[in-house]
């Protein structure tokens, strides 16, 4: 039986025209260097869902596991000129998820989207699918379209 958190990602998804088959990893899958030796892909296949405010706005940040956030892009991709990390707290409240399981659709208020363009050189990425132990697998593509995800050079 799925955790709650999971069925509403496959909800959210199935919503969004998209059909995912999360799978669970009971060791965590909380880093992209666990999560991507726990699937057996590249670390750069690894979405990092990653939550901050620009001027005060919460958005999320789908970054490449193999990249870190350049804050500067971001808050410059969502026309701001501040960007800060938010606290635990915040991420739960805006997304509906902890920390290591945001998933990149699907939550709790509209947040805009932000996708490193590093993700697409990939045919299929793994995302958080609710909590820190689960995951599921997509195309690229397909996480950009679900996620109404702007691609974007948010990488340092």
């Amino acid at each position: 039986m799925a955790h709650p958190n999971v069925d509403r990602v496959r909800e959210a998804a199935a919503a969004r025209g998209l059909s995912i088959d999360p799978r669970r990893f009971p060791d965590g899958t909380r880093t992209a260097a666990d999560a991507a030796e726990a699937i057996g892909v590249d670390v750069g296949q690894i979405v990092k869902s990653l939550v901050f405010a620009v001027d005060g706005e919460v958005v999320l940040a789908c970054v490449s596991g193999a990249n870190q956030l350049d804050e500067a892009k971001l808050a410059s991709a969502a026309g701001g000129a501040h960007c800060q990390r938010v606290d635990a707290e915040i991420v739960r409240k805006a997304t509906g998820y902890p920390i290591g399981g945001v998933p990149p659709f699907g939550h709790a208020t509209h947040l805009r989207v932000f996708v490193d363009h590093h993700l697409l050189v990939h045919d299929e990425v793994w995302a958080a699918a609710g909590t820190p132990h689960d995951v599921f697998g997509v195309a690229p593509v397909e996480l950009v379209r679900a996620s109404d995800g702007i691609v974007v050079d948010i990488a340092r």
